[in-house]
């Protein structure tokens, strides 16, 4: 090391999408209204879990967990995107940056749990019907959703504080939009392969695990509706498992190509891409696909809106009667 001029780095330069100024405006408008849709989506899909005694059963409130998940997971990430391609702010800070890749990997980690709990969830629902109640009581559900948060968040303060006990010196240019594993390995002055080492053993032991157990599940579900009597209820059950297992299928491919790998195969044009599918792309396919399709779920979204438009016809009404103005009618209005 004697000859290398070693400092400390206080703050590092995300490379981003795009150079070109032709094209930084139009990918702006593309991510920006793909985030808001995928806001849009998980946010209604939240309230109509949360607010409807109906849907206060184990498959909607993993599919609740699910949706905040996919909020929070373009949340960290995108509108630091946009920034830099409005503004060209590309500068982020070194806590910033850590905190960005601790929450990141966190909801992911989360998400890869999350979603093993859910296949289990609909494995014993399709093919242990009659023991269902008894097998997936809220309590259970409530442990493994904490559980998955728990999992998550140890996972990530591991990989979080592996890489940033690094020392970074000479380039601070992150050769990605935000704040990952492989671009900031790809940074340090030290040698990686220890902490390498400990990255792939973990993160394959806990993906690999919940990827099979996701598959497994999957297996038997689909092997039980081969079983079917009704064509109909075949074909129904077919189509609805094959787009989650489309998605599961992305989402866990793309997440384990990026993290369980060696530092040598990191390509900065293709993690760019791969990290769009599982940290934009899949927020906004999952509430389409496990809720918005859903006759509970619409018959549940059209029940809020119902609410809230009798809430403003009441609050008009009372305004314009004037009896919004006093304060006892106001409190109990508004209670």
């Amino acid at each position: 090391m004697q000859g290398v001029n070693l400092s400390t780095v206080s703050e590092f330069v995300l490379v981003g999408l795009s150079d070109v100024p032709a094209v930084r405006f139009p990918l702006f408008v593309l991510f920006l209204i793909i985030y808001l849709a995928a806001m849009a989506g998980n946010i209604t899909i939240l309230v109509a879990t949360s607010t409807d005694t109906r849907l206060h059963n184990p498959m909607y409130f993993f599919l609740g967990n699910l949706s905040l998940l996919d909020i929070l997971c373009p949340t960290i990430t995108v509108p630091k995107m946009l920034e830099a391609l409005l503004l060209e702010n590309k500068v982020i800070s070194f806590t910033a940056c850590m905190l960005q890749m601790f929450f990141l990997i966190d909801v992911v980690g989360t998400e890869i749990f999350l979603l093993a709990v859910m296949a289990y969830d609909r494995y014993v629902a399709i093919c242990h019907p009659l023991q269902y109640v008894n097998i997936v009581s809220m309590k259970l559900c409530a442990h493994l959703a904490i559980g998955t948060w728990v999992v998550g968040f140890f996972n990530s303060l591991l990989h979080t504080s592996l890489i940033f006990t690094l020392l970074f010196c000479d380039s601070n240019e992150v050769d990605q939009y935000y704040c990952d594993i492989p671009p900031m390995l790809a940074l340090s002055c030290l040698p990686t392969y220890s902490r390498e080492v400990v990255i792939l053993i973990v993160a394959g032991v806990l993906g690999s695990s919940a990827f099979v157990v996701t598959l497994i599940s999957y297996i038997y579900i689909l092997l039980s509706i081969l079983y079917m009597n009704s064509s109909e209820s075949r074909h129904k059950a077919f189509s609805t498992c094959g787009s989650h297992l489309t998605v599961v299928c992305l989402f866990y491919g793309t997440t384990i190509s990026t993290y369980v790998r060696p530092s040598s195969t990191y390509s900065p044009n293709q993690d760019r891409i791969v990290s769009m599918l599982y940290g934009i792309l899949t927020p906004l396919l999952n509430p389409i696909i496990y809720s918005l399709r859903n006759k509970e779920v619409k018959c549940a979204l059209r029940r809020v809106i119902s609410r809230v438009r009798t809430a403003l016809t009441r609050r008009e009404h009372l305004s314009a009667s004037g009896v919004l103005w006093s304060p006892s009618n106001w409190i109990g209005t508004a209670v």
